[in-house]
């Protein structure tokens, strides 16, 4: 079963509710998506601990139900 655009997007506005969240279903299938995300809580946080908060938002769906999560995470300018 696929994860669709409103259960992915619950799950990052419940974990970075002050963030600007663009997701883009890649395959057009609900199961490849990239999620572009803007939020104050990656403010001096490395590339690689940002996506490590990403996918503990997920609660372990990444691989599951989320098969394939393309990541722009940064802080706001």
């Amino acid at each position: 079963m696929a994860m669709d655009r409103e259960t992915l997007e619950n799950h990052l506005k419940d974990a970075f509710p002050e963030a600007d969240i663009i997701l883009t279903d890649l395959a057009g299938d609900n199961d490849h998506w990239q999620a572009e995300i803007v939020s104050p809580q990656f403010a001096g946080v490395s590339r690689v601990r940002q996506h490590q908060m990403v996918y503990a938002a997920l609660k372990g769906k990444m691989g599951g139900e989320l098969h394939a999560l393309a990541l722009k995470t940064r802080a706001p300018s």
